[in-house]
């Protein structure tokens, strides 16, 4: 029986096979950034232990950090601490750094791919569940806790049941005005936030094949909202092409090499899935989330789902609508909006800026609107300058803020109001998730655009020209 991809780079990553127990796994790539890695560095020092291959660990500032004034003093202590702790914690045990400042500083899920950290067939762990982002390169990436941050610091190793296979296929062409975005969104709506928990997840077929690599991270990245493990994608062209010459892939022999093992991580025709689902692109259309979790999605020009009072879910169900002030069968379209936020590992990329300025061009931002637009990383920031979507922006009235993980989760300053509505390009919208009280409608950039300039959920296909 032939050997699904994962199967491929799971097992040539196996250090030992624990009897009834986890499988012992090497790691190649470890990321960490300030929040979750001061634990796991303190836990080294009172076993007095060092970190086995620094060369292997990259550690990155996002989630405290402020996106404006980032060349003044951080303000609150807890953040302060932690960003102080990374950079002392890197320095004593070797660990290139990237902090506040730093030019290649940027969301760990933004610039471990920009730097050529990510490759095809790794193994890539941090303390951040949307690791599963750099399964776009065909690689297994997952997020730890804090104890397994240790782990992989003193040994290179990770303890892991390996999980079971799923398979999910979608063939055919995106319609008009619909993005990888709206595809992930899609997928979690139809299986739920705990439809894919155990597995870890193949996307296939001539949707994602048919994706830019920026597009394939943003379906990896949500592969956690649906209780995946992780999600990835075979290796291709556009995979090779994108990795190639950046600042830690392999060159002259060592790229041949690491290619001949890379052109071989596809899933063997006779290999088994656990699970597998086909859907077709003509299914999807733009989409946005209406409740308290992923799962709650639904295509633009739909209303919202009226619930079964029988069922045993819709005492939860009637709580998030309640939360959101929404009401069973209302459309989402015309909903008014009061914040629009783009960015986070999910949407952070060139690719989204230029997404959003196709829309706003030509336009102004509507005056109800506070828009905080961040970029994934300074690279990110500077081919938003170089490209002229600075000047698009600026003349539509937004302005762009610094490099951070910022509205994507209530850790920094970058914080939505209570009672609030924010359409945001991020991967969460739990109660609370941008702020006390906040409340979040996931969506792509181009739907997050069409809100900015009208002050209301809009289905930003009206507002496309059409080539």
């Amino acid at each position: 029986m032939g050997k699904t991809l994962f199967d491929k780079v799971w097992d040539s990553h196996v250090v030992r096979k624990l009897d009834d127990g986890p499988d012992v796994l090497f790691i190649d790539r470890h990321l960490v950034h300030e929040v979750t890695s001061p634990v796991a560095f303190l836990g080294l020092k009172n076993r007095n232990t060092g970190v086995l291959y620094p060369n292997r660990t990259f550690a990155t500032a996002d989630h405290n950090t402020p996106t404006i004034n980032q060349h003044l003093p951080v303000q609150d202590p807890l953040s302060a601490n932690q960003l102080k702790a990374l950079e002392s914690n890197a320095a004593e045990h070797g660990i290139i750094h990237w902090g506040l400042g730093h030019e290649k500083n940027g969301i760990v899920h933004v610039v471990g791919p920009e730097y050529g950290i990510t490759q095809p067939g790794a193994t890539i762990v941090c303390g951040d569940s949307h690791t599963s982002t750099h399964g776009a390169f065909g690689a297994i990436a997952f997020g730890i806790g804090t104890s397994e941050v240790e782990m992989v610091l003193a040994t290179q190793c990770i303890m892991q049941p390996k999980p079971k296979k799923m398979r999910i296929n979608i063939n055919g062409k995106l319609e008009f005005g619909v993005t990888p975005k709206d595809v992930a969104l899609f997928i979690i709506s139809k299986l739920s936030t705990s439809g894919a928990t155990g597995y870890f997840v193949e996307y296939a077929g001539q949707t994602f094949e048919q994706m830019s690599m920026e597009g394939r991270m943003t379906v990896c990245n949500l592969s956690i909202e649906m209780g995946a493990r992780g999600g990835m994608i075979a290796p291709d062209e556009k995979t090779f092409e994108y990795v190639k010459g950046r600042e830690f892939t392999p060159s002259g022999a060592g790229w041949d090499k690491a290619m001949k093992y890379w052109e071989s991580l596809k899933t063997d025709p006779d290999a088994v899935f656990d699970k597998e689902l086909t859907f077709e692109a003509s299914e999807i259309e733009p989409m946005i989330t209406y409740g308290t979790n992923p799962g709650m999605g639904l295509g633009v020009s739909k209303n919202i789902p009226v619930s079964d009072k029988k069922l045993s879910g819709a005492a939860s169900y009637k709580k998030s609508l309640d939360y959101m002030d929404f009401h069973e069968g209302e459309a989402m379209l015309g909903k008014p909006v009061d914040f629009v936020f783009i960015g986070s590992c999910t949407n952070g990329r060139i690719e989204d800026f230029r997404a959003f300025a196709s829309i706003v061009k030509g336009r102004k931002k509507a005056d109800n609107i506070t828009a905080w637009l961040v970029p994934g990383s300074h690279k990110v920031e500077k081919a938003i300058k170089e490209e002229g979507i600075l000047d698009i922006l600026t003349e539509a009235g937004f302005e762009l803020r610094e490099p951070g993980c910022s509205a994507c989760l209530a850790m920094n300053d970058d914080k939505v109001p209570a009672g609030k509505y924010a359409v945001s390009t991020s991967n969460r919208n739990f109660e609370g998730r941008q702020g006390p009280g906040s409340r979040t409608l996931l969506a792509s950039p181009l739907l997050a655009a069409a809100a900015a300039v009208t002050g209301c959920v809009t289905d930003p296909r009206t507002l496309m020209a059409k080539n």
